[in-house]
């Protein structure tokens, strides 16, 4: 096991009605910003739960973040934060709202010329403005961490930040919120908190037994109760599990001592960025094809995944391997999210601008030991066909 350091710092709280937290979150004196996305809180009645846990407060509001957040959306919540002197920012929504959210926190207090270099990584972010959140949909672990993945329209870069000024102070988690999500939202959800926990483990034995039998309890609770958050939405307990696995997957908890490989990730940002599909397609597509691709460095431990996860325990290392990935992929279409390109009418042409966004934002050494070169990631994308 690697040297690490763990520190989180948001508090959470899970569970029916803990919505009117915020009353006591929220700092009183607040001049905030309730940040949110197309409107569909209004519509579940999370909208009316959050005006009523900070009744009396001074509360302006900013909607229309998009799936993708985008810097251009973001920028104008920026402007409203300093025209209104916001001190306290509240996201309402999924991973993107927070996201975003992150971001306009970093943005607002940014001292810098451009606030598009806080994306590029050429400054530190040291400064934030507090921000809390109200999860909706369960996927990408944004309540619970500080990162974020932002798209700049104009050039169609989709690009990643964090720092540790950067995580929420707090999240509510109400499962209910959940109910009234389609099934694309949570078959997605599914899909990115799985693939989450699989970049943190499907690398090669680090000696980590703690870190490994974490990731491999979340699967095996993504697989048993992500089927049944499709087949009943208001299944309370399924949400919850959901809910909670989504959050643990992507909070430092797992990833702390293992190395790590965010190559699906990474080949993933530039499909959404080129074709506009949501975040979690793109990972059940990249994701079978990176196993294998890379079936020889990762051979133990798609092994023992095989194994521990699926009870594939017969046949040669290959045919297990083999197993391991049909098995991958086609949890990710029961889930009703297909795994390869053409699924989404993408053929051989889109390979070359795939790479040229990877050769653009310097993704030319990925994975655990960086041996995931253009050229293998070429042939990546040759398997995602």
């Amino acid at each position: 096991m690697n040297n690490f350091r763990l520190h989180n710092p948001t508090r959470i709280h899970f569970g029916k009605g803990q919505i009117e937290a915020l009353t006591n979150e929220v700092p009183a004196d607040a001049k905030i910003l309730m940040t949110y996305g197309g409107g569909s809180i209004k519509k579940n009645g999370v909208y009316d739960q959050v005006l009523r846990a900070l009744k009396g407060r001074n509360v302006l509001e900013f909607s229309g973040i998009e799936p993708n957040p985008t810097y251009e959306t973001l920028m104008k919540a920026v402007e409203q934060v300093k025209t209104h002197k916001i001190d306290f920012l509240l996201a309402v929504g999924g991973g993107s709202v927070l996201d975003g959210t992150k971001f306009i926190a970093a943005a607002a207090l940014w001292e810098g010329s451009d606030p598009w270099t806080i994306l590029t990584g050429d400054a530190p972010v040291k400064k934030a403005l507090p921000f809390g959140a109200v999860l909706t949909l369960p996927a990408t672990g944004s309540e619970m961490n500080s990162g974020a993945v932002i798209t700049k329209k104009a050039t169609g870069d989709k690009l990643a930040f964090g720092s540790l000024v950067t995580f929420p102070l707090f999240s509510v988690l109400d499962p209910t919120t959940t109910f009234s999500l389609p099934p694309r939202q949570i078959g997605n959800g599914v899909v990115d908190a799985f693939v989450h926990i699989m970049e943190q483990y499907l690398t090669y034995p680090a000696q980590a037994a703690v870190q490994d039998r974490f990731s491999e309890g979340l699967l095996l609770t993504l697989i048993e109760e992500g089927p049944k958050t499709l087949a009943n939405p208001n299944d309370y307990d399924s949400r919850a599990n959901m809910m909670w696995a989504a959050t643990m997957a992507l909070n430092g908890l797992i990833g702390a001592g293992v190395p790590q490989d965010w190559t699906t990730h990474m080949i993933g940002h530039e499909l959404t960025a080129l074709y506009g599909l949501d975040h979690a397609q793109t990972l059940a597509i990249v994701l079978p094809s990176v196993m294998h691709i890379l079936r020889k460095q990762k051979g133990a431990k798609i092994i023992q995944y095989g194994s521990r996860v699926w009870g594939i325990n017969s046949g040669s290392e290959s045919e297990r391997i083999d197993q391991a990935i049909a098995k991958t992929r086609h949890f990710f279409e029961s889930m009703q999210v297909p795994t390869t390109l053409k699924a989404y009418k993408i053929d051989s042409s889109a390979i070359p601008k795939i790479l040229e966004g990877l050769k653009r934002h310097e993704m030319t050494a990925m994975g655990e030991t960086g041996a995931v070169t253009l050229e293998v990631s070429a042939k990546i994308l040759e398997a995602c066909l």
